[in-house]
């Protein structure tokens, strides 16, 4: 049988190639093959660095039985939902429609034509051995009825990307969002809601900004309890830095073991931003931790690649819980007695098999002592099995990487953290930019063949705002507007003013998916609002801005009521609420205390450029000239602008 999924770029395809399972990519030659055969399409959708994924792999899809079974009655397509987000986006809300919930791995039975009629997620061998069987005799014996539900199904997720009515994003929508996501605030351990406990990132990041704009201490609490509980629990790794995907319990101790660029893109925002607003000790030390873990463990010297596996030699967690037994073979008795009493580590362990997973509650009062015991502990862990790296680079995922580094760079001087954010920046410029339009995906330096989506354009443009306003070069303003422009012409809903998540000459499928909410990432919409203000605050053209404001008005109905899944796009409004402030700092020393300060006390969604005045290709820095021969700060909010200021003192208290 031929091996259609050696030539894929998809770590996650590559690990399917050598199943007995006679897998497709998706493509229209798939569904012909199903025409023509008169047989359904199992389309299984999952990722790389999916536990779940890799048992049923091992327990079905590996099994000579189950591809059996599978080759003669289906015809099997497998999809990598990280470099497929719109055919996952389709068959997600589909499943969600037909069970109630999603996750992954995702098992969906089609029609030939791609119209989904049964759905579900993980299944163990001999459920999907029968799961298989029914399918096929209802494909033959009751084919009217099952077209008849595919069809149902169909219509009701096309009924699901309906946006509600539009209304302004208002400084009242912003309350109500924060308050919601207050009712819904563990004030024992953090976070919002109950287990799993993913990490609210998009969230913190909106309620750091509406504290920031509104002074409510209760939001701030919330938040630095919350970032504090994630940063001392077991999501956290406490020898190496990053955070895993989510805890499985309400108290953040046992992860789910993956480590995903964009969580730890994301978090690095978030730790960043609650240093310069409060003050945290927690919040500096998980920022640069986090970033070096991103510089030393995702990046491939083209790009940030996606992620770390939860599992490593086929078992979760391997890599990181310990034993008092391997403490001690380690350290030694008298560290090993103050590790684990630091460390959490139990004979009855809080994982499997007696293990447990490191948490740090308090910092340790002998840091030097702490750094010996880390570094021993780091040099055993390396000596493990490590968990395999999903290689794949994807353009959203970079652009969030890139503002986060940016971000961390500027506030806390680091060239190392801004040089690795432009270099990045400069790898998607060349490779993921073919012809005008964006790549999803590059494998080892090459770009893959999928599309760009809403998201990737909108994170890419915000990415290239953030590196022009980090090195004063117009070439990233114009790339920026390149990006939007496209999303503008080909993404947009010239009814509503909201965006669909792929372009009008993408792809067909059984519905245009247009997911208005945040989940695991902003969701395009948000991406693209956030590109959009950003890029109108630092060239002071209105028409993006108002685009922002029209594609967010779509969404403020939900954001009324469910902040929580509407984060970053509750995060873009607290800018536009607040301005967002343009500040310019017309000097030639870039390391200027005025330009420090611009970025530390930078208000919401801030925009901040540097350099000499007139500059060419950088709009804020026109007609801005050095008074009395110093170094001037120009401050403006919403095109309005004060008096310019040379004293540190003024330009702190203009921000403040």
């Amino acid at each position: 049988m031929a091996n259609r999924l050696a030539s894929a770029t998809s770590p996650y395809l590559l690990q399917h190639k050598d199943n007995p399972v006679d897998w497709w990519q998706w493509s229209p030659e798939a569904f012909e093959e199903a025409r023509r055969r008169d047989v359904p399409v199992l389309i299984s959708v999952g990722y790389a660095a999916c536990h779940w994924c890799h048992v049923m792999a091992h327990q079905s899809f590996e099994d000579e039985e189950v591809a059996a079974l599978v080759n003669e009655l289906t015809v099997p397509v497998k999809v990598d939902r990280e470099e497929r987000p719109d055919v996952d986006a389709v068959y997600m809300t589909a499943t969600q429609v037909m069970t109630g919930q999603g996750g992954w791995p995702m098992t969906v039975f089609a029609t030939p034509d791609g119209q989904p009629f049964y759905c579900g997620t993980y299944f163990p061998r001999d459920a999907f051995l029968r799961l298989v069987r029914a399918v096929s005799d209802a494909w033959r014996v009751q084919r009217e009825a099952v077209v008849k539900q595919s069809a149902a199904v169909v219509e009701a997720v096309r009924q699901v990307a309906e946006r509600p009515a539009a209304k302004a994003l208002t400084d009242s929508v912003l309350h109500d969002a924060a308050a919601t996501l207050m009712q819904s605030y563990d004030a024992e351990h953090g976070g919002f809601g109950g287990a799993p406990k993913f990490p609210p990132h998009m969230a913190l990041l909106f309620l750091l900004r509406h504290y920031q704009r509104t002074r409510d201490d209760d939001v701030l609490d919330a938040v630095q309890h919350t970032c504090e509980r994630m940063a001392r629990g077991g999501m956290y790794d406490q020898l190496a830095g990053g955070f895993a995907r989510y805890a499985v319990d309400r108290t953040w101790t046992v992860p789910h073991f993956e480590k995903m660029l964009y969580d730890n893109a994301l978090l690095l925002r978030v730790y960043t931003h609650l240093d310069r607003v409060a003050g945290s000790g927690t919040g500096r030390r998980v920022a640069h931790e986090t970033a070096a873990f991103l510089a030393r463990d995702l990046h491939d010297g083209h790009g940030f690649v996606s992620a770390l596996d939860a599992d490593a030699d086929g078992e979760e967690g391997l890599t990181y819980v310990w034993t008092p037994a391997q403490l001690d073979e380690v350290l030694g008795e008298i560290d090993a007695a103050w590790a684990r009493y630091l460390l959490k580590v139990t004979p009855q362990g809080t994982f499997e098999h007696g293990s447990s997973v490191l948490q740090l509650p308090e910092d340790p009062t002998n840091a030097e002592r702490w750094e010996d015991v880390r570094g021993k502990l780091l040099r055993a862990r390396a000596a493990r099995p490590q968990p395999a790296r999903d290689d794949k680079v994807v353009a959203a995922w970079n652009g969030l990487a890139i503002t986060a580094l940016v971000e961390f760079g500027r506030a806390y001087g680091d060239a190392d953290a801004v040089a690795l954010a432009v270099r990045t920046a400069e790898f998607l410029a060349r490779v993921h930019l073919v012809d005008g339009r964006l790549r999803r995906v590059s494998r080892d330096g090459v770009a893959g063949e999928p599309a760009g989506v809403l998201e990737d354009y909108g994170a890419v443009a915000e990415a290239f705002c953030a590196v022009h306003q980090a090195t004063g070069d117009g070439r990233w303003l114009d790339l920026a507007r390149q990006l939007l422009d496209v999303a503008l012409a080909r993404f947009r809903d010239p009814d509503s003013g909201g965006f669909f998540d792929t372009a009008d000459d993408a792809e067909a499928l059984v519905a245009r998916p247009a997911d208005i909410t945040d989940n695991a990432t902003p969701s395009g919409l948000s991406a693209v609002a956030a590109a959009l203000v950003a890029f109108s605050a630092l060239t002071a053209e209105p028409s993006y801005r108002e685009a922002a404001e029209q594609a967010l008005a779509t969404i403020a109905a939900v954001a009324s009521t469910h902040g929580r899944f509407t984060g970053y796009a509750c995060a873009t409004g607290e800018a536009l609420v607040s301005g967002p402030y343009e500040i310019a700092i017309a000097t030639a020393d870039p390391d200027d205390p005025l330009v420090a300060a611009a970025w530390w006390h930078a208000p919401p969604g801030a925009v901040v450029v540097a350099g000499e005045p007139d500059r060419e290709g950088v709009p804020l820095l026109a007609s801005r000239s050095l008074r009395d021969g110093l170094p001037t700060a120009y401050v403006c909010r919403g095109f309005v602008c004060d008096a310019p200021v040379t004293a540190l003192e003024d330009l702190v208290a203009k921000l403040a």
